[in-house]
């Protein structure tokens, strides 16, 4: 069974068969009812499956060295679920941190978990409580994002390899520039286009207009040209489609990203669609744009998501450091001399020593 949901046909998910009926009622209240995308969905599921299969060895109804795909969840009953305790959370987590899962990956799956026996204990009140009340994660720390220099973006440019040059250069130049997501630039339609501006689709079903710049307009016009002039164009709809005019996937947009990566001596350093974003964020924030600018640009739902790019300005750091008034002063570093009446220094007092 797959686990991986196609943005552009979701429909093609998983049905979501091997887990307990209140997990399944939860993802379709997730889907219909709070409007979740279906990334966030099948996020939800994966995490929620792997406690379940934890929780049934738990149990004694799995056996620790059985194959994780082979443990049936399906048998998982209300009453089962209400048995679960605070207890069963905090080993589950203490679990994901010894199969080497990383802060963020811990806070995720804990953030489905809550998600989950909330909705069991308030939203349909199948179980009295809910044991993930009050179980909180040390705040991890945010890491710098990722981002390509101005010189590595420009070699990424300068060296795309493709037997369809046209359509690379044009997803390499939008992620660039625009900032967008992997899911909104795979979604995008021919008549998202308006003028110089793009409609961007983003998370929750939230609409946003991007300006097309003059590198974007020029990458746009060849390749929309060489996508008029495919013989077999079936998804007539989709920007950016194969040779054969099918709407390119997401995942196939990874393999193109990473192959002109490759092609440009950036490969293996940890650079992907997501990286590109963060490229565009980077290199807008540093030539000046706005905070508030930045976060509509990025579709981000609040500025304090947008502001881990004030971090990353080098620039602006030493720009900052040189404008204290004393920074151009000179001095020389003279020890003080001895007393002039011959007397000794005076004594070195506790702050001294500090």
């Amino acid at each position: 069974m797959s686990s991986y949901i196609d943005v552009v046909n979701p429909e093609r998910h998983a049905p979501y068969l091997d887990i307990p009926d209140d997990v399944i009622e939860y993802l379709h209240y997730l889907d219909f009812v709070k409007l979740r995308s279906p990334r966030t969905v099948n996020g939800y599921y994966l995490d929620l499956r792997s406690f379940f299969r934890f929780m049934m060895v738990q149990w004694r109804r799995a056996n620790d060295d059985t194959p994780p795909e082979q443990i049936d969840l399906t048998k998982i009953t209300t009453r089962d679920i209400a048995g679960i305790s605070k207890r069963d959370i905090f080993a589950f987590l203490d679990h994901a941190r010894s199969a080497s899962n990383g802060p963020k990956a811990r806070a995720r799956k804990l953030s489905a978990l809550k998600g989950f026996f909330g909705y069991l204990c308030t939203q349909v009140n199948k179980i009295p409580q809910n044991p993930t009340e009050n179980v909180t994660l040390g705040t991890p720390k945010n890491a710098l994002p990722k981002y390509l220099t101005v010189s590595e973006s420009l070699d990424l440019l300068n060296n795309i390899q493709s037997n369809f040059y046209e359509r690379d250069f044009c997803i390499i130049t939008l992620f660039l520039n625009c900032g967008m997501r992997l899911a909104e630039l795979v979604t995008i339609n021919m008549r998202d286009f308006r003028d110089d501006t793009i409609r961007i689709t983003g998370k929750g079903g939230k609409e946003r207009l991007v300006y097309l710049n003059d590198a974007c307009k020029q990458a746009l016009a060849p390749y929309c040209k060489a996508r008029a002039a495919l013989p077999h164009l079936q998804d007539r709809d989709a920007l950016f489609v194969s040779k054969s005019g099918k709407r390119l996937t997401a995942r196939r947009v990874e393999q193109i990203v990473e192959r002109c990566l490759q092609s440009a001596g950036l490969s293996e350093r940890g650079f992907s669609p997501h990286k590109l974003r963060h490229t565009a964020a980077t290199l807008m924030y540093q030539g000046g744009v706005d905070m508030l600018a930045l976060k509509e640009i990025l579709g981000h739902e609040n500025v304090s998501t947008t502001q881990i790019y004030t971090h990353i300005n080098q620039q602006q750091l030493r720009d900052a450091v040189q404008a204290s008034p004393l920074a151009k002063q000179k001095f020389v570093a003279q020890k003080p001399s001895a007393d002039p009446a011959g007397g000794e220094s005076p004594e070195r007092t506790e702050d001294d020593a500090e």
